[in-house]
């Protein structure tokens, strides 16, 4: 089980009502725990994803790679149209519009998303290029990958670079064969890095803390630091529930300069969640199946996300919390799901973490 305690806000995404601002919303102490789990997979539309086990040189590499098209572009209003929901036009120049892309600029318009992907293109362009010249500010902020709109936003809500993430990273002077867990693809970044130093054991389970960084590129979540705690038997990771807060908002940078002391605030919280990790062990459960459905339900888990729990369920089936909470954690590892989805399981697991008592 891989822990991270939760320092993250939850992602503006869940404010599509009301915010107009965002559009849409080390090495190993044994190296046989540490199996090497770096994977790259196709998923849909051709997107690939890292998860799991890796090094921070892979991790850096990937995001260098992924990164090589993108461009970024203030977009007069004037010069947007759609021919439908997939495209949109912009100076006579058709560019394809990638999922977060059409959320992003179907809430901005004030048209639901359901409502548009069940109309015939023609009625999608016409609704879209009705509202688009209502559109309040002169330019609009895009967010390319070659000629594919990957998000949008408005002038001032500007995103933090997964680049930039790592080039601070690599300031701290981790060493580039750090091993590290990672879940990235073109939408998400979830990297944590254990401290082998501070690893410690409860009733024959080796557990190793450390930090986390997540941090999304078209405005799924913000960029946000969180404590993490590895199980070193199956490298499950968790994301625990901490009192340190440390979630900026994407127009501000401000977590990058302050990285170093969020980083020990952080690290600080790692004792307290040692007890946690107690208690869960010492938690029985007596109905398993019905107590994660229970929580399935309470964090309002997508199909996917469900999908993943029930494929983990029976890989860390026991009947204790600490078993419970790593069918989340086990979860999180499934390799269809999305990075964003790693790292909501993850989350989930720690939060489960810090409601045992």
């Amino acid at each position: 089980m891989g822990i991270v305690l939760v320092t993250a806000q939850r992602s503006e995404k869940s404010k599509l009502g009301t915010t107009r601002d965002l559009i849409f919303q080390e090495n190993p102490p044994h190296q046989d725990a540490y199996e090497d789990n770096h994977k790259t997979s196709e998923k849909k539309k051709g997107e690939i994803t890292m998860s799991h086990m890796t090094t921070l040189a892979r991790v850096h590499e990937r995001v260098e790679n992924m990164s090589r098209n993108h461009v970024d572009e203030f977009i007069k209003v004037k010069d947007i149209s759609f021919n439908n929901l997939d495209t949109i036009r912009i100076g006579g120049r058709t560019h394809l519009l990638r999922p977060v892309a059409q959320q992003s600029i179907s809430c901005r318009l004030g048209i639901p998303i359901n409502y548009l992907r069940r109309c015939p293109q023609d009625i999608q362009a016409l609704n879209m290029n009705h509202w688009i010249r209502e559109e309040t500010h002169e330019k609009l902020f895009f967010r390319f990958d070659g000629q594919d709109v990957r998000a949008i936003f408005t002038p001032r809500y500007i995103p933090t670079d997964n680049r930039e993430v790592m080039q601070k990273l690599d300031a701290l002077n981790y060493d580039p064969d750090t091993r590290v867990q990672c879940s990235l693809d073109d939408e998400f970044m979830s990297l944590s890095i254990p401290d082998s130093k501070e690893t410690f054991q409860f009733n024959g389970e080796r557990m190793t803390p450390g930090i986390s960084v997540s941090n999304s590129e078209v405005g799924l979540a913000s960029l946000s630091i969180a404590a993490f705690m590895l199980r070193l038997v199956c490298t499950n990771g968790m994301i625990l529930k901490t009192e340190v807060s440390a979630s900026y908002r994407h127009v501000s940078t401000k977590i990058l300069s302050e990285l170093p002391g969020v980083l020990s605030n952080v690290s600080q919280e790692l004792g307290r969640q040692k007890e946690q990790v107690r208690l869960s062990l010492e938690s029985k459960v007596e109905n398993p199946e019905s107590t994660i459905n229970s929580f399935n339900k309470q964090f309002l888990l997508n199909k996917e996300e469900k999908e993943a729990v029930e494929w983990a369920m029976p890989l860390e089936y026991g009947q204790t919390m600490f078993n419970v909470i790593n069918v989340y954690t086990k979860a999180a590892q499934y390799q269809e799901l999305p990075a964003e989805s790693s790292f909501r399981l993850q989350k989930v697991g720690g939060m489960i973490m810090s409601m045992v008592k």
